[in-house]
């Protein structure tokens, strides 16, 4: 608002009250830096406006809606015509606020008041800016420190080891792009003996994402625990995150699930919108297994269907998000069938070394560039008589 009245003519002040009011002009700049916090830095403002001007009441407003944020006295009404404005500006000339003071009853303010008030206007805006900066790194710190605590408890809740079975290694890995992640990983020992394993997926990155995980990994461990049929666990789950509401179907999941029956030999599969399985046999030829149904969560009723088939010693699987195929170098990406070859092409078939082969490649391929989604894989390898010497070697 402009200034709507002029201000008084005054003749030049003695030294002595010169040197007084630029004294009580230092001891106000003082106060209003003495504090951190934004809102007593226009507090203090207020206060020594009103106490050194004797104006009824000081009031600062929000720049982009003029709502008030603090007055102090009689509350200022910026619509009066005697009412003067002063803008609080950044160092880089933004508006942080702005003051609305009234001068004293019929009266106006004088060439020293107004020097005053500006220069208390111009301290104010200083400690404002850096009040603002201090809360926000404070915020930050503090958003900073749960990312962390919500970090560790997401890497808590992976499984601490994969299950160690005669003629079998296993072994996963899952890495964030963010503090926290959508991707899920999980091994179960069921209750009949067999093993699921669960790789899945969460739309989206971040904390939501991450969310929406421990919820899945929550319905999942149930309804496991039931020894349901793997389709209709993956029908279950899916059905139960769409019940969630609107926000959750947002986020649905494609998710593989694998139940292994090592007994046997035998693994079962069923894909639910998830990114091909890949199924190295022993004669190196390589198989795909496709989804069969839409990710859990986006529709109501789905159905699903599994694949059962023998896994022979020297067989390899490989269930993995598609953070490992989305991997980019320039306009270039590496993709299903690059992954696949250099699963096949892993020189060991010891799990943990097939992970790594896998990194490793793809830090390659990507000339190390960082990461851009969450990457979790699991590796499940039937072991031959050579191989499982070897590893006992």
């Amino acid at each position: 608002m402009e200034m709507a009245t002029p201000f008084l003519p005054q003749e030049s002040l003695p030294l002595e009250q010169q040197v007084a009011r630029l004294q009580a002009l230092l001891e106000a700049t003082r106060r209003v830096h003495s504090t951190i916090r934004a809102n007593e830095v226009l507090m203090q403002a207020a206060q020594i406006l009103v106490r050194e001007l004797e104006v009824k009441g000081a009031m600062f407003v929000a720049a982009e809606s003029s709502d008030p944020i603090i007055f102090y006295g009689e509350r200022p009404e910026s619509s009066r015509q005697d009412s003067l404005s002063f803008p609080l500006l950044s160092k880089d000339g933004q508006q942080l606020a702005e003051l609305v003071v009234t001068p004293p009853d019929g009266g106006l303010f004088s060439v020293y008041e107004q020097d005053f008030v500006e220069g208390l206007v111009l301290q104010t805006a200083v400690a404002l800016e850096n009040a603002t900066l201090h809360e926000r790194d404070l915020e930050w710190a503090r958003v900073q420190q749960d990312l962390e605590a919500a970090r560790a408890i997401q890497k808590s809740l992976l499984p601490r080891a994969m299950p160690e079975i005669p003629g079998f290694a296993i072994a996963g890995r899952s890495t964030t792009c963010y503090e926290v992640g959508g991707d899920y990983l999980d091994s179960i020992a069921l209750p009949d003996g067999t093993h699921l394993m669960v790789v899945a997926d969460v739309a989206g990155k971040g904390l939501a994402s991450a969310i929406v995980a421990t919820s899945f990994r929550s319905a999942l461990r149930s309804l496991a625990s039931q020894l349901v049929p793997l389709d209709e666990l993956a029908a279950r789950v899916g059905q139960q995150h769409w019940e969630e509401g609107t926000e959750a179907r947002r986020r649905y999941v494609t998710a593989v699930f694998l139940r292994l029956r090592a007994k046997t030999g035998e693994v079962e599969i069923v894909n639910a919108g998830h990114n091909p399985v890949t199924l190295l046999q022993p004669d190196g030829t390589i198989r795909m297994i496709e989804s069969s149904g839409a990710p859990l969560g986006i529709l109501p009723g789905m159905t699903y269907s599994v694949e059962a088939f023998p896994f022979p010693p020297g067989s390899r699987i490989l269930l993995y998000t598609d953070g490992l195929t989305e991997v980019f170098r320039e306009d270039d990406e590496f993709g299903p069938e690059r992954l696949s070859a250099a699963f096949r092409d892993a020189p060991t078939a010891h799990a943990e070394g097939t992970l790594d082969h896998l990194w490793e490649t793809l830090a390659s391929f990507s000339l190390n560039a960082p990461q851009t989604d969450d990457m979790t894989a699991l590796t499940v390898c039937r072991l031959d008589s050579k191989q499982q010497g070897f590893a006992k070697a």
